[in-house]
């Protein structure tokens, strides 16, 4: 089909200029005019990679069924696409409610969030019937990231730099999507293989899992952040 197709060129080159300019907003300096275009460009990718796997996986389940292993890829897609569109959002999102210091109710980032968690157990679910291990464990991540957020909108800020933390630590977590689907669905075909071993699906997000806690390091100690104890009753 000629649509689907053009779907999935721009899909593999929005995803391959994600993953080339993925490093620049970490290391250059934050706030400057090259992290915030570079950033913004990020961010627009992910957002068509999102778009994209979307059309996809609803086409692959409802129009082009072929096998159950083929119909769990479909679902996979579809929780990248949350994943993506997801962390991508919160990781924009927060940046205009810097200067929050309540709770935040707002219907379209709790909804969002849920939304994640939601396809997320969706997901494993499938992943089960079908006992396809990417998709049983993989969503595991969509939880811990869904909830995260839930947690911050609708917990008051500890500290004046809440925001940083959950802006690169959801984009790292956008980027874990990415990378994954490179590795499930663009190494094999690139390499010339049939398969390959199922732990290497699961290295992104055992070597960029790590990294946010690095960063969260990192900058709690800049920032002079320290945890806040509990007052007992």
């Amino acid at each position: 089909m000629l649509l689907f197709s053009i779907i999935l060129t721009i899909h593999i080159i929005a995803g391959f200029s994600a993953l080339t300019i993925f490093w620049i907003p970490l290391v250059t300096k934050k706030g400057g005019n090259i992290h915030r275009k570079v950033g913004w460009f990020y961010v627009t990718a992910m957002y068509m990679v999102a778009a994209t796997a979307l059309y996809m996986g609803i086409y692959r389940i409802f129009f082009d069924y072929t096998a159950p292993e083929a119909r769990a890829f479909s679902f996979f897609l579809l929780f990248i696409a949350t994943l993506s569109a997801a962390t991508a959002w919160m990781g924009i999102r927060v940046l205009r409610f810097k200067r929050r210091t309540e709770k935040h109710r707002n219907l379209y980032d709790l909804g969002i969030s849920s939304l994640l968690i939601f396809m997320s157990v969706i997901t494993m679910v499938f992943g089960w019937m079908y006992e396809f291990p990417l998709l049983q464990y993989f969503p595991i991540l969509g939880i811990i990231l869904g909830g995260g957020q839930l947690y911050y909108w609708l917990t008051p800020p500890q500290h004046k730099m809440h925001w940083y933390f959950e802006h690169y630590g959801n984009l790292i977590g956008c980027s874990i999507a990415t990378l994954t689907a490179f590795t499930v669905f663009g190494a094999p075909r690139l390499l010339n293989i049939s398969n390959i071993n199922i732990w290497l699906w699961f290295l992104p997000t055992a070597l960029l899992t790590p990294l946010i806690y690095l960063f969260n390091w990192h900058y709690r100690k800049k920032f002079k952040i320290k945890k806040v104890k509990k007052q007992s009753a």
